[in-house]
């Protein structure tokens, strides 16, 4: 289950867009975001907005070469560096985005830097949808604002965050994450407030020599358990694995470790 269409992610990529812009309506856009320490307000929808017009750029020129996201062109700098300006322009450039993911179509071939993954503009719609998905969040965190997600969303997003995590690339270039390998070990994630028939279950394989993952519920020599939308914060490191939003039933170190080692492609 997942968002059905290319069409659907299209307009979830710029919903996504102008609900971040609601969010930090009215920030200070120095204001910091925690869980990116690095960066700002300011910083992060400029990420944001870059991205979405490094992407527009590939997937308009058809390039199957990397662009350099420096020189990427399309729409100018934003007009000015407060929130409201900030917004605006994330918006314009997830727009731009959009208008170039349905000209092509969800079957254009289209360069994609993890040779892994699908080279289409399918894989780039449900990519930023989830990328803006995901920094709404940080917005939320920086500003105190309450972050809701539609739980088909949520769930395709956790889906695309196995694929990625369980590509064979990383175990390959990571002998720390091979360690885990083979040994009989298997990790179940559970959301618990979801009706049953969105299957919001997954189990991680770590018994073969690279890693696999299906829905299912399954013992696990690990299980994470929470809401949904907890799930989803605490894989990709916005929520941590102690919160009162979340149980951990058996081998803690073992849910630690593979955490660490199969998120670096995100850091």
């Amino acid at each position: 289950m997942g968002l059905p269409d290319h069409e659907s992610y299209c307009s979830e990529i710029v919903t996504q867009a102008r609900l971040l812009g609601e969010v930090v309506e009215g920030a200070a856009p120095g204001t910091g975001v925690p869980t990116c320490p690095d960066w700002n307000l300011e910083q992060l929808m400029l990420h944001l907005g870059g991205q979405y017009r490094w992407v527009e750029r590939i997937v308009r020129t058809r390039d199957q070469v990397e662009i350099c996201a420096a020189h990427a062109g399309g729409s100018p700098e934003p007009t000015g560096q407060d929130s409201a300006s900030l917004g605006a322009w994330l918006v314009e450039g997830a727009e731009s985005l959009v208008d170039a993911l349905r000209a092509a179509g969800p079957d254009a071939v289209v360069w994609n830097p993890v040779e892994e993954v699908e080279p289409s503009a399918l894989s780039w719609a449900r990519r930023m949808t989830h990328e803006t998905l995901l920094h709404r969040a940080d917005a939320g965190f920086a500003v105190g604002a309450e972050y809701l997600v539609e739980p088909e969303i949520a769930v395709d997003a956790l889906d695309e965050w196995m694929l990625l995590c369980a590509l064979p690339g990383l175990s390959r270039a990571d002998p720390e994450l091979r360690r885990l390998l083979g040994g009989g070990n298997t990790v179940h994630l559970h959301a618990t407030d979801v009706p049953d028939e969105l299957a919001a279950e997954w189990l991680v394989d770590l018994t073969g020599e690279s890693i696999t993952w299906r829905r299912a519920h399954e013992r696990a020599t690990v299980a994470l358990r929470g809401s949904l939308t907890g799930l989803l914060l605490a894989v990709y490191l916005r929520k941590p694995l102690s919160d009162s939003d979340l149980e951990i039933v058996g081998d803690t170190g073992l849910l630690r470790g593979w955490l660490e080692r199969v998120t670096v492609w995100f850091r």
